[in-house]
């Protein structure tokens, strides 16, 4: 009785043994399985922000959320196993095929893939803009975003969801580009899951927040959205530091008021299509509703987009009598002029004696 006993205390201990080494194995693989790739073969790139202050278990979600780890439980515990402190915030281009390991190592280097805010300076082309947009979101592709910038299935749901902004006078077969000019100098932060449309979207939405201050002067006026638009984005992209914009506005106007072509230099760039330092004579003959060599009055819609000074100046022009003006580009400074004769004596002075 004591022997059938005893054998079968035994064979309890090392049936519970043998559980417990199966569970110790079972769990060792489970746990090694979750720390490998999600995905070997993985070609994607996924850009994925770490906040600053971010704890271990809050970035293990982030990647987890991601799927660019299996657990956000089993990282987190790695991590702190491992005491990799070092972890950096950042804007990453990880990967499904990376490891657990590699992703910490990356991580810790600390090398951020892209700019944490997207900054779009006052002046900017939708060109330039696309530039900004793919350093700051590294999966987006220039061609692809200057695509949909172009769609005009998406600019009439802008239109649609932004009426006192946007109107069909974006879409006038001149126009070369319908969104130009609406997209609103500011700093902004989007999550990196947020496509082309989501980001242009955002900056329509912060043209039309900025531009509701300045819609009780426009109804004043009788002046439409766009030719404001159009008007101070010529403001902006002729104005330098040391400039009046109010000046340069009131130019603008004494010269459709007296029948006189603009003849603005950044208007034959934009119909090039080129960023240059100096324009040429043949440069000029560009056929293009937007030389306002060739064309009188303003071009068919915006040449970039324009800030709050700018804006300002387009429906507040100083009182002047004001037909020409030119820059000196190595100063900055700006002459103002009323008479032709008076322009060409200060081009003289101030920029042909200075090349």
């Amino acid at each position: 009785m004591k022997k059938s006993k005893s054998k079968m205390i035994t064979l309890i201990i090392s049936s519970i043994a043998l559980i417990l080494v199966a569970v110790t194995v079972g769990g060792y693989f489970y746990v090694d399985s979750q720390l490998q790739a999600v995905n070997a073969k993985s070609n994607e790139s996924i850009i994925v922000d770490i906040p600053k202050g971010s704890k271990v278990s809050e970035i293990g979600d982030i990647l987890e959320e991601n799927q660019v780890i299996h657990s956000s439980m089993i990282f987190t515990y790695y991590v702190k196993y491992k005491n990799e402190v070092n972890l950096k915030a950042g804007r990453y281009k990880l990967s499904p095929s990376m490891s657990v390991e590699q992703v910490i190592s990356e991580l810790k280097k600390g090398q951020v893939v892209a700019p944490s805010k997207l900054v779009i300076p006052e002046g900017y082309t939708l060109d330039q803009i696309a530039d900004r947009m793919v350093i700051y979101q590294p999966t987006l592709k220039k061609e692809d975003v200057l695509k949909v910038m172009d769609d005009q299935a998406f600019v009439k749901e802008l239109i649609k969801a932004y009426p006192d902004t946007l109107s069909n006078a974006v879409l006038a077969p001149n126009v070369k580009h319908p969104l130009e000019g609406y997209l609103y100098p500011a700093t902004y932060e989007f999550d990196s899951k947020q496509d082309a449309k989501a980001m242009i979207t955002q900056m329509v939405k912060a043209t039309d927040t900025n531009i509701a201050q300045f819609k009780p002067e426009l109804t004043k006026q009788k002046m439409s959205v766009h030719t404001f638009l159009t008007m101070s984005s010529l403001i902006e992209k002729e104005a330098t530091a040391n400039v009046d914009r109010k000046k340069i506005s009131s130019v603008f106007y004494n010269r459709i008021k007296a029948q006189m072509p603009l003849q603005t230099d950044p208007t034959v760039l934009y119909a090039l299509g080129k960023h240059k330092s100096r324009t040429l004579y043949k440069d000029l003959e560009v056929d293009s509703p937007y030389n306002t060599y060739k064309n009188k009055g303003l071009p068919p819609g915006p040449i970039s987009n324009s800030g709050q000074t700018s804006m300002e100046a387009a429906l507040a022009p100083e009182k002047t009598d004001y037909l020409y003006f030119l820059a000196n580009t190595k100063t900055g400074q700006v002459y103002f002029s009323k008479t032709l004769e008076e322009h060409n004596k200060l081009k003289q002075e101030h920029i042909t004696n200075n090349d």
